[in-house]
């Protein structure tokens, strides 16, 4: 008798009631995480009307990610990643509990408001590499691809419920008493980490050797795994290279897109532009997990992002709101699903001995270099308008995509499992 296909299966990794409990506690602290985005924002807009401070918000998200984020993912091999998170996490309620503080007498100054923003990144350091490391103990390696999609469908809801929470809360209780109620949002995933049965203590075969942190070393030997392994370098580089041309940086630049689309209500429009590639997001990880669609593939990574590159390339240069709206949409749905397959594939293709350091390269590529995006299109559309500089550089890296497609390498085969 012939062997059944199996058939794929719909959200395999909520088959794990930890990795339920992990999405959850994620969702909510991306939700707490952009709640106090908006909040902090308005008041330091509302207080200082600076312009170089609100772009210095955005460097100091993005540069700790930049700088430390190896180290975090070398921390996470050395100790309990679950008590890293809970470090990041005490340093967000910290944080929110400082600008209650602030807010409440009045007192809030230039200098602290960039100190705390400062924390605020570095708290996120603490928090996202360890926590795709997690990710390992939580789940079974097959399900690996299911949990990272719906992990980061997880923040992308937290991040489009964020600012409609936070206005809310900014409305019903004011500034200062709506940020120290969004302090203790992150308490869930606080405590649930307490006594998670996951981390190094639970692994099979008992604790592993921990390996030293050894600095400038550990980086090194990071960067060179994945200079040997094709399918690591290609992903990184993709990764990196969406990060530095696009990234993020087109939402800055949302309110001239809404002024020149001119279509309706401004605030509506403004609203509906900045939500439409959340919502593509979502329906991304949605309509594929619940299909088991596009498993881990390098070259289907690519494609995707070749079809991300067009995507924000034709919402850059269309005059149409109704076509603008349609392509930011897939922009969204593409950029969810290039980003967690890129993610996917570099935990599983990771030796587990480096595997830490690996997701710390790749956190910094794909966060880090996100430091520059407003370089790439917010400046240069200082001079030919950020309409040509977003098209531009969908152009560049459309093409610098295409260059990778040498680099795919064997098919993916987790190091560590058995052969």
């Amino acid at each position: 008798m012939s062997a059944a296909v199996p058939t794929p299966q719909s959200f395999p990794a909520l088959r794990h009631r930890g990795f339920r409990l992990f999405l959850i506690g994620m969702a909510v602290s991306m939700l707490a995480d952009n709640i106090e985005h908006v909040i902090s924002y308005w008041v330091m807009f509302q207080k200082f009307h600076s312009e170089a401070l609100a772009g210095f918000a955005v460097v100091s998200h993005w540069v700790p990610f930049l700088l430390f984020s190896v180290y975090a993912g070398v921390l996470a091999e050395r100790f309990d990643p679950r008590r890293l998170i809970q470090i990041g996490l005490v340093l967000f309620m910290a944080v929110s509990m400082s600008w209650g503080l602030f807010f409440l007498t009045d007192s809030l100054h230039k200098w602290e408001a960039m100190t705390l923003l400062v924390l605020h990144g570095i708290a996120g350091v603490f928090w996202i590499p360890p926590a795709q490391l997690l990710l390992h103990d939580i789940v079974e390696i097959e399900d690996l691809q299911s949990a990272v999609r719906l992990n980061a469908s997880g923040r992308y809801l937290g991040m489009l419920a964020g600012p409609a929470v936070g206005g809310a809360l900014l409305l019903w209780l004011g500034p200062a008493h709506g940020i120290f109620v969004n302090a203790f949002i992150y308490l869930p995933m606080f405590l649930w980490l307490w006594k998670a049965p996951y981390g190094p203590r639970f692994r099979k075969g008992g604790p592993v050797a921990r390996p030293a942190v050894r600095g400038l070393r550990d980086i090194l030997e990071a960067f060179a795994s994945i200079r040997d392994n094709p399918i690591l370098l290609s992903m990184t580089l993709l990764a990196g290279g969406a990060a530095f041309f696009i990234g993020n940086s087109y939402q800055a630049q949302m309110p001239e897109f809404t002024r020149d689309l001119g279509h309706g209500d401004p605030g509506l429009t403004y609203s509906m532009l900045l939500s439409a590639d959340a919502a593509g997001a979502l329906t991304a990880g949605f309509a594929l997990e619940s299909g088991g669609l596009l498993r881990a593939n390098p070259r289907t990574a690519l494609i995707l992002a070749c079809l991300w590159c067009a995507s924000i390339g034709g919402f850059a240069l269309s005059r149409s709101y109704p076509i603008a709206l349609a392509l930011l949409f897939c922009a969204g749905f593409m950029e969810l699903s290039f980003n967690s397959m890129a993610q996917a594939l570099v935990q599983i293709t990771a030796a587990p001995r480096m595997r830490g350091r690996v997701i710390g390269v790749f956190s910094m590529a794909s966060s880090g270099m996100r430091t520059f995006s407003g370089l790439t299109v917010g400046l240069l559309g200082g001079l030919i308008g950020v309409h040509w500089s977003l098209a531009l550089a969908a152009v560049v890296l459309f093409f610098g995509v295409g260059t990778l497609f040498g680099l795919r390498g064997a098919p993916v085969r987790d190091e560590g499992a058995a052969p």
